[in-house]
């Protein structure tokens, strides 16, 4: 008897486990050069509404098509980190001549490594072993303008005063107070296709086609990113008159797989078939088994959405939406998108809309409701499940109820 209890204990404990989680992710589809921004903003946004729930698993762009850097770009990067320290070496042995033709030649190894650097470094130490040399040899000039790019990619970058003199370190700090380092200028980003991910000196500064303002003159690192594509990066030079930057970028293999199925794709959706083969072969070669998959267009001054919700093991739709949207003026596009994932999946996944009849379709209808009573991940359905009485009179009131 003990024998068969002990093994019959592997298969209760295989019947006990939780299912796994579905594989979800959103997947648009620009119908226009104009909708390419939008339509990658959107999908993060309902890829953070899809997050919500627990018996999903959202696989993100960079898990689907990859984020490849340039190999290049990365060469480059290790061969100005090996002059650096090269260079770095005959400085602080006094050996001018050979540090400053290092470091020259570290500085244009550096020219295409941006796309693979994440921080100012070795840049910065670059620039300022550059800038010492210059001064120490007398070109103060030519000095100031190599501390002008090193305080314009990185304000906050401290000379080591061990390794530089007194007057060197006082001499960058009279760039910094200057006239010509409070100079600004604007650069434009573009890239095509649009939608990619900007960033200025390591930091997030919007996705194409972006217009940065106030940017100080001088260097700066870009670096500009899209899931599907190889990353492209350039030390960018900014001046009083406005720059514009524009790059093409260098799709996947995987990601011209997807490309090739989109067509497809556009058509079911936009005619609402119920049952999507095209769909249902992306789902598979993706991994997916739910998605958001919907075309964007643009309408006006807004977009037009139409969304489906499918099961991607079998192509069928379980839910859909058509909408206009109005821009994101005031930030208003999260909620909408994320309203519309809500509904569409706990209507689908069994949780179902309260429908209320009446002659008035604003009848019993306050303008509040959705503030206090949005269902996020299905979690409003789920506590009204295992809801029990509580002594406290306003749990469950969110306060606009008598609105």
């Amino acid at each position: 008897m003990r024998a068969l209890v002990l093994a019959l204990l592997p298969s209760l404990a295989l019947a006990a486990s939780p299912a796994p989680a579905r594989r979800v992710s959103s997947l648009l589809v620009p119908m226009d050069p104009a909708s390419e921004a939008n339509a990658v903003q959107m999908e993060g946004y309902m890829n953070e509404a899809l997050g919500n729930f627990s018996g999903f698993t959202v696989r993100k762009p960079e898990e689907l098509f990859g984020l490849p850097g340039d190999p290049a770009a990365q060469s480059a990067l290790e061969r100005a980190r090996k002059g650096y320290s090269e260079s770095a070496a005959a400085f602080d042995k006094k050996e001018y001549d050979e540090a400053e033709a290092k470091v020259r030649a570290t500085l244009k190894e550096l020219n295409g490594a941006p796309s693979s650097m994440r921080g100012c470094s070795p840049l910065c130490e670059s620039l300022a072993l550059y800038a010492a040399l210059l001064h120490l040899r007398g070109d103060v000039e030519e000095a100031k303008l190599v501390l002008i790019d090193l305080i314009a990619v990185s304000p906050t970058f401290e000379l080591n005063p061990k390794r530089f003199s007194r007057d060197f370190i006082a001499l960058r700090v009279q760039v910094a107070t200057g006239r010509t380092s409070q100079l600004r200028g604007s650069a434009t980003v573009k890239s095509r296709p649009a939608g990619a991910r900007v960033y200025v000196d390591g930091e997030l500064a919007g996705h194409t086609p972006v217009t940065i303002p106030a940017l100080a003159v001088g260097k700066h690192l870009l670096r500009i990113e899209r899931p599907g594509f190889r990353q492209f990066g350039q030390l960018m030079e900014v001046t009083p008159d406005d720059v514009e930057v524009s790059t093409e970028l260098v799709p996947t293999a995987s990601y011209k797989a997807y490309d090739a199925q989109l067509d497809r794709v556009a058509s079911e959706v936009s005619r609402g078939i119920p049952q999507a083969n095209g769909v249902a072969g992306l789902g598979k070669s993706m991994g997916l088994e739910r998605a958001m998959v919907g075309t964007v267009k643009a309408s006006g001054e807004g977009s037009e959405l139409i969304l489906g919700y499918y099961d991607l093991r079998n192509g069928k739709k379980l839910g859909s939406r058509r909408v206009v949207l109005q821009g994101d003026e005031f930030g208003q596009l999260k909620q909408e998108m994320e309203r519309m994932v809500n509904q569409m999946v706990n209507t689908s996944e069994g949780g179902g809309e309260k429908v209320v009849r009446s002659s008035d379709p604003l009848d019993n209808r306050g303008g509040t409701e959705d503030w206090g009573a949005e269902d996020r991940g299905g979690r409003t359905r789920s506590e009204e499940k295992k809801k029990k009485k509580v002594d406290d009179p306003l749990d469950g009131v969110s306060g606009t109820e008598d609105w």
